[in-house]
Parts: structure tokens; sequence; C-alpha cells
């Protein structure tokens, strides 16, 4: 056993890392699952398809499924073996696509915030500003962006990115006494967050706003009524993006605070359970979606419906072939039987 492995088992609790490893595991599982599903189920609801949200939402899906379908078994190893088997290469991909990943997740939710906010304050200007081309720019931005912040620190021109033997993970390095790690915790999760929250408020006084009015006049037409529940199906929906991004921050903000604050890594446990939470981000939005939408709540239970019936289907289909009758129907032979009047 060599010096680095011995501090690092000093450094971190064998229990934490095995309890580490298994949600890495399960959550890779569960996670890949669930995104999965929700990517299926929200493109063949031809509803929700017509949403311009819904594609942000399929973005935050498809970025959530490739954390918990790559980032997960690599970090689920890293835990495992307590050290970082996977080669150079992979190390420096590792963060890349960890802190992309967080950063798109970030911006998909200011993307979804500023969506709810023009539709519900600017209705008038909605179908211009997310045209199917400008959703395709929106969503281009997001992922250029969220990416490219990785750049200087993976040619080393700001950092670089490589393996802290002490963590034995993969991740920012200080390189000449300079490291991007604070400006990138301020640009790709500090703003964003002040920019949603921002954004919410301004979408609270807008709702509150027109409640007081439709108080004011109790009668109201039919294409008010309509436009009420328009209105009301707007803010469910929004209420139920705001809940993904609270549980995002609730998620993340502990380990941002920690790999900012504690880069020395003083309290191992805590990067940890910081660690694990961050984690359970990428695979908790699934249930958020069912629990508390209904429109969601649809879309998924269509798609087991179908799926439910593709198999009963298959199976009917199979018990059929494999039945006696048919068997016989299959296997039949056709006896010649001669014209009694030949010879």
């Amino acid at each position: 056993m060599t010096n680095v492995t011995q501090n690092i088992v000093i450094k971190y609790p064998r229990e934490a890392t095995i309890f580490a490893s298994v949600c890495a595991i399960l959550f890779c599982i569960v996670g890949v699952v669930g995104n999965l599903v929700t990517v299926v189920a929200l493109i063949r609801c031809p509803k929700l398809r017509t949403h311009a949200t819904t594609a942000f939402v399929l973005s935050l899906c498809i970025s959530d499924l490739l954390f918990c379908s790559v980032n997960l078994p690599l970090t689920a190893s890293r835990y495992i073996h307590e050290a970082w088997t996977l080669g150079d290469a992979l190390c420096k991909l590792f963060p890349v696509l960890f802190y992309g990943n967080v950063a798109v997740s970030l911006l998909n939710m200011v993307a979804i915030t500023l969506n709810r906010y023009v539709l519900i304050s600017y209705h008038q200007y909605y179908n211009q500003l997310y045209s199917k081309v400008s959703i395709w720019l929106q969503l281009l931005c997001t992922w250029g962006f969220a990416f490219l912040i990785m750049l200087p620190s993976l040619l080393g021109v700001w950092g670089q990115l490589g393996l802290n033997p002490s963590t034995f993970s993969c991740t920012i390095l200080e390189k000449d006494g300079k490291s991007p790690k604070k400006i990138l915790f301020l640009i790709a999760f500090v703003l964003p967050c002040v920019v949603i929250i921002s954004s919410y408020s301004c979408i609270f006084w807008r709702v509150q706003k027109s409640r007081r009015k439709l108080k004011a006049h109790q009668q109201a037409t039919k294409k008010e009524k309509r436009n009420n529940r328009r209105e009301r199906d707007d803010s469910r929906l929004t209420k139920l993006m705001l809940i993904i991004f609270i549980c995002f921050v609730l998620c993340f903000l502990p380990l941002m605070l920690v790999n900012v604050f504690d880069d020395d890594v003083k309290y191992p446990v805590l990067h940890v359970l910081a660690s694990i939470l961050a984690w359970a981000s990428s695979v908790i939005n699934p249930f958020i979606y069912a629990a508390s939408n209904r429109q969601y709540r649809s879309a998924y239970s269509k798609l087991f419906r179908i799926v439910k019936s593709s198999v009963v289907f298959s199976e009917s289909k199979q018990f059929s072939n494999n039945s006696p009758n048919s068997r016989h129907k299959n296997g039949q032979s056709v006896n010649y039987k001669p014209n009694p009047g030949s010879s």
C-alpha cells in the first residue's frame, strides 16, 4: 500500500466511500430509466410536444441522462477503488462533463424561467420569441456556453484539469497559483440563480396582480373563462418548474460551497454527503414531474399503457404460437388419397 493510498484511507472513511459507491450505482440505474422514460413520454405526447417549455425540459432530461449514464458509473468506480484507475484522458473529460452538465441544467432552468415569464407577462410576443428556430438557437447557445466555459481549464490556459491524489478526484486544479473555480461558481451558478429568482419574483407579482383584477370583475365572458383556464394551466406548469429549480439548488448548493470554501478537504465526510446530494438532482426530476403536474402524469400513463398493451400482445401471440392446436395446425401434413377409379 502506497503512502498516497494510506493518506486516502485516513482522509475518507471506508464506510463513506462504500456508501457513496452504492448511491452512485443506484442513482445511475434509477436516473437512466427515469430520464429515458420522461424523454420518450414527452416526445410521444402531442399536447406537450407543441409547448416551447417541453423543448427545454427535454434538454434538461438529456443532460441528466448524460450525467447518469457517464459520470455516475465513473464516480462509482472511483469510490469503489478509492483511486482513479481509468487513465488521464477520462480524468480530463470527467470534470468537463460534470461541471458542463451542471451549467447546462442551470441554463436550461434559466431558459424555462424566461419562457414562463414571457408567456405570463408578454403573451402577445410569445409566438414571435419562441418560434422553432428561436428555440433551437437557445438550446444551441445553452449547451455551447456550458461546455465552452470549461475550455480554458481543458487547454491549461486558466487552471488545469487533472487528478487530485489526496481526494482521488478528477477536478479543476490550480496552475501557477490560479484556479477558475470561484469565477465559474459565480458565472455558472450564482448569476443564473439570481436571474431565475428575479424572474420568478416578477411572475409571482404578475400573477397576484391578475388575480386581483379577476376578483374585481366577478362576471366573466366565455373568452375570459378560456383565458383564465389557460392561465391556470400555465401557472401550474410554472409552479412545477419552480419546484424543479428549488430542488436543484438544494441538491447542488452544498457541493458548490464545500468545493469553493473547503478546497483542502478538511471535512471529507461533508464532501461525500454533498456529492451524493448533488447526484440526486439528476434522478429526482421525473418523480417531481409525475407528482406535481397532471399533464406530465398523463404523458407517463399513456406511455405505460402502450408498453403494457405491447407486452400483453406479444405474450398472447407467443402463447397462441405455442398452443397444441397451433402446433398441430402448423405441423399438419396433407395426406394424398388416391382416386378409387384410378389404377
